[in-house]
């Protein structure tokens, strides 16, 4: 047992890592141990945005399910909240992460700064369990059940519930741009008739659906252990990479029981444009935690090559769903009428390019493509070039639509 639990924290200490570059180790799990997002003191509206000169709002909006889930609302420096004159966008964060993702870098590289200044009237998502959100109605985050959740319940609850709240705020249909996980949830979602018809456009970095041909190393390793299923067995819900026990680990890993060396590389692919000078702040505002049944879902799709919902196995599939397998999202039923716009790259280990013309096929329209041969999966939300090789071109799709504001 021992053994075990041991191999099940190297999970947690490899997914942690996902941000870090082994030159900066001990600075990084420094980083770790001293910032708190969640300690109640701050928002993400005044941590990130508001000291850069943007005007920044907090709103909750509440699950069916009774998740308390964060949206900013976030205009530009010459802007006004009241009156916003551009349509409204919703960014949707990747696994780990959450709304700051979005505004890590300078405001001149920074997806969500740069909407903000051609004029988009910005939202900024933030699923159940992330630091920013705001937990449940009557689940404490201590218990189990507050954790038994994964990705196809941030479609159909979270990211649900966020498009209609924007939607009846600004009496508008939305552009919604998702990254890697985020996308995942936004092409389950827009399966939704009652949610694509609140979507004008979509725009997804590092699409995935599928996952069964990705390359990662480290990942497929993790799979093909069942690590997922060990963690689950030992009852570990949450997959919080803040605890103190996981920031020990990682140090001990790092200094002399393990290689770290390339582990960024090994688990998303070579990042051709990632600003090592930011590590540190970045591991300042991540990972979030995540549920451990998440990563469990994810591993299925990787096994079974499905895009499905969750799997609980025979017998309760049946109760649940009706039928021995767990009911498949169908890409077919995103409208063809539904404009969307896609980006992804040769050294993305992770949305691979198998996989993403996989989607291709399966989807009635016929997106707007941008494929990058160099970038790996994290340059497309922290390339130093990402503005000149993704968001003018994102920004000029959405302006064909007709929707945007001149900035």
């Amino acid at each position: 047992m021992r053994r075990s639990l041991s191999s099940s924290l190297v999970v947690g200490a490899i997914f942690a890592l996902l941000l870090r570059e082994s030159s900066a180790v001990k600075t990084a799990v420094s980083n770790l141990r001293r910032r708190s997002p969640d300690d109640g003191t701050r928002s993400l509206c005044s941590h990130l945005i508001r000291p850069n000169g943007y005007p920044c709002t907090e709103h909750t909006v509440q699950t069916k399910d009774g998740y308390l889930l964060a949206l900013q609302r976030v205009s530009s420096r010459n802007g006004n909240l009241r009156v916003q004159c551009g349509p409204p966008v919703l960014l949707v964060h990747g696994l780990f992460m959450g709304g700051d993702a979005w505004f890590l870098d300078s405001t001149e590289e920074s997806l969500g700064f740069i909407l903000a200044d051609h004029g988009f009237d910005v939202w900024v998502a933030n699923v159940r369990g992330t630091h920013w959100s705001h937990g449940h109605v009557t689940l404490s985050e201590k218990s189990k059940g507050f954790w038994d959740w994964s990705w196809q319940d941030l479609a159909l609850y979270d990211l649900a519930e966020m498009i209609c709240f924007i939607n009846l705020k600004t009496s508008s249909k939305i552009f919604l741009v998702g990254h890697s996980q985020g996308t995942i949830v936004s092409l389950a979602a827009l399966t939704q008739p009652d949610v694509v018809e609140m979507v004008e456009a979509a725009a997804l970095l590092s699409p995935i659906s599928y996952l069964d041909h990705i390359t990662a190393p480290l990942v497929r390793r993790m799979v093909s252990m069942h690590l997922d299923q060990m963690v689950l067995a030992l009852g570990m819900h949450q997959l919080n990479f803040r605890s103190n026990v996981l920031i020990d680990l990682i140090d001990s890993l790092c200094n002399g029981h393990l290689d770290c060396n390339d582990l960024l590389t090994a688990i998303t692919g070579k990042n051709c444009c990632f600003n090592n000078s930011r590590v540190d702040f970045y591991l300042e505002n991540e990972p979030h935690p995540s549920s451990a049944k998440n990563i469990r879902h994810l591993f299925q799709m990787i096994r079974q090559g499905t895009f499905s919902q969750y799997d609980y196995g025979f017998f309760k599939n049946l109760r649940l769903y009706g039928q021995t397998k767990p009911p498949a999202f169908d890409l077919t039923r995103i409208p063809k009428s539904l404009p969307l716009w896609m980006s992804y790259g040769g050294n993305d280990a992770l949305a691979d390019v198998i996989d993403v013309q996989h989607t291709l096929n399966e989807l009635q329209s016929t997106p707007e493509l941008v494929y990058l041969e160099n970038y790996g999966h994290m340059d497309f939300i922290l390339s130093i070039n990402g503005k000149e090789d993704l968001y003018n071109n994102m920004i000029g799709f959405f302006r064909s639509l007709g929707k945007s504001s001149s900035s």
